[in-house]
């Protein structure tokens, strides 16, 4: 083929590497449509309304997000999913890093102990939190069953308490998952560095800080970038465990927008917070996308 017909050529048949045309992710595009960008529109529009769930929308213009900006309960809702957040990461980034370096090997008993972690990834976040719910009771809990004076507390009755332990319980829920991650990112680790920084005398410290800590640096940022997201969408697990309180120990975000739509029968407010909701979520995952450099990954064994 001469370069005049391969100009002539229709788009997507020019060379393998131009990708599958676009009339193939159409359908996926429908979808998102329909089921995300049409309910976000109408979610939009119901937060410049009053609107009781029931009757009919009546416009209320910027009231509602006027409301939600100043409310004091929200403002500090935000600051605990913040919060939660931030030391979610602190907590459940390092442990997973070491966990899934650990169970990486090839023994048979890290194979067999990765098995039994991975089990919280199998039960519903419901049975999860109803389970600790349990555990933590201070009347026939763990530590009134075991008078252990460190597990002998109200966990989710006191306010200073309750707030560590939901995320304890997270962290304990979504540690297999990150690990998982990490376990994946270190198999793929050409066993040919850590054998030639073997010859070069480096310990398994050394090794870990010089060879799997860079190597794994994009799995750190991809498993960064679904864990901080994801705090924006705990709800299910502190709706159960303590249900936002004691007080408004334990209301986050989300768990306010529901107990605001679906409680206090406000729909136009709760719209408000729920967008409020999504932009901190697309706000945080292109702040995470352009400042560290997800979008310019590439393969790291290339040439190897």
């Amino acid at each position: 083929m001469t370069l005049t017909d391969a100009s002539k050529a229709p788009p997507g048949r020019r060379g393998s590497g131009d990708g599958p045309p676009f009339l193939m992710a159409l359908p996926a595009l429908l979808l998102f449509a329909l089921f995300a960008l049409v309910p976000m529109a109408i979610v939009v529009y119901l937060s410049f309304t009053r609107w009781d769930g029931l009757g009919s929308p009546a416009w209320a213009g910027f009231d509602n997000w006027h409301e939600a900006l100043t409310s004091d309960v929200t403002r500090h809702a935000l600051w605990l999913t913040l919060k939660m957040m931030l030391i979610s990461w602190a907590v459940q980034t390092p442990l997973a890093l070491l966990l899934g370096v650990f169970v990486a090997g090839k023994q048979r008993y890290r194979a067999l102990l990765a098995v039994f972690y991975f089990v919280p990834l199998l039960i519903s976040t419901a049975a999860i939190a109803i389970i600790f719910k349990n555990l933590l009771d201070p009347n026939f809990g763990l530590g009134a069953t075991l008078h252990l004076p460190l597990l002998d507390k109200d966990w989710l009755g006191d306010p200073q308490l309750a707030f560590y332990a939901v995320v304890f319980v997270i962290a304990w829920q979504f540690l297999p998952f990150h690990t998982l991650l990490y376990q994946a990112g270190a198999r793929q680790i050409p066993a040919s560095l850590y054998e030639a920084a073997s010859i070069d005398g480096a310990g398994r410290i050394k090794q870990f800080w010089h060879i799997t800590l860079p190597q794994l640096r994009y799995t750190i940022v991809t498993s960064s970038t679904l864990m901080t997201v994801g705090s924006l969408t705990y709800f299910d697990l502190v709706f159960v465990l303590t249900g936002g309180g004691p007080g408004y120990s334990t209301r986050i975000l989300p768990l306010d927008m529901y107990i605001t739509g679906f409680q206090s029968n406000q729909m136009g407010l709760a719209s408000a917070i729920s967008v409020v909701l999504v932009a901190a979520g697309l706000v945080l995952s292109l702040a995470l996308v352009r400042f560290s450099g997800f979008s310019r990954m590439r393969s790291q064994q290339a040439g190897m």
